[in-house]
């Protein structure tokens, strides 16, 4: 039994190596009892962090296992996000058997281009290969993090402090370019959008920041507002 949240795709393409009908978090009913000998979670790492909504998932579900395990796909940089994932659970009782990450595509827009990102070799499949023979060994363990890793992690939280709308999902606009076809009501998988009068709008300020609304937004109708530089004590806080 295998979960996955994805935006953008990463997370689903390593769910199904690991499983040929992987369930979808934001479609499943959280608060069920989950029992399985192997039950496996795949999120990407946003910030050095689960997505929120993954999270909630985690605490309000139980899971019975042998073997509880997760992948977390990222980008650039996994920081601590293993070791930060493990205790962020431990916390609501629930223990991870093995966490370990896997580097993809980056797919974070205000930082990357995904254009760029696709031309390099991440060693995709020799990673996955590795992940599906610890998982068949059992391994356990938790991927460890440097002190570099810890440290970066911090920085990115007080970033995020100082430029919210960075993660809050208020650096989202719908521009003149949409044509009201709806793919974004469908991939939000929180359902924060809706198309009234051809134009699709935000329901609320809620937001993942998964970015799966701009990357699949077939006329590129959604896109970042440009955000102000940060002062230079405001760059002192965050290095």
């Amino acid at each position: 039994m295998v979960f996955y949240f994805t935006a953008t795709g990463n997370s689903l393409f390593v769910a199904k190596k690991l499983d040929d009908n992987p369930i979808s978090i934001p479609q499943t009913q959280s608060g069920s009892v989950f029992e399985d000998e192997y039950i496996g979670i795949v999120s990407p790492v946003y910030c050095g962090e689960i997505p929120k909504i993954v999270l909630n998932f985690l605490k309000n579900s139980k899971f019975k296992a042998d073997y509880l395990y997760m992948i977390l796909t990222y980008g650039k940089d996994d920081s601590d996000s293993a070791e930060f994932t493990y205790r962020q659970c431990k916390e609501f009782g629930l223990s991870f058997d093995f966490i370990t990450t896997i580097k993809m595509v980056d797919n974070y827009l205000p930082a990357f281009d995904m254009n760029e990102e696709k031309k390099i070799d991440k060693k995709i499949e020799e990673r996955l290969s590795e992940i599906l023979l610890d998982l068949e060994n059992k391994k356990r363990g938790i991927s460890p993090a440097t002190e570099a890793g810890r440290k970066l992690h911090k920085q990115v939280a007080v970033m995020n402090r100082l430029l919210p709308s960075l993660n809050n999902g208020s650096a989202l606009k719908v521009t003149e370019k949409c044509t009201g076809c709806g793919i974004c009501e469908k991939v939000c998988p929180i359902g924060n959008f809706t198309v009234t009068d051809k134009t699709a709008r935000r329901t609320s300020k809620k937001c993942e920041f998964c970015l799966a609304c701009i990357q699949n937004c077939p006329n590129g109708a959604i896109a970042l507002k440009k955000e102000p530089r940060l002062k230079r004590f405001e760059l002192n806080a965050v290095f």
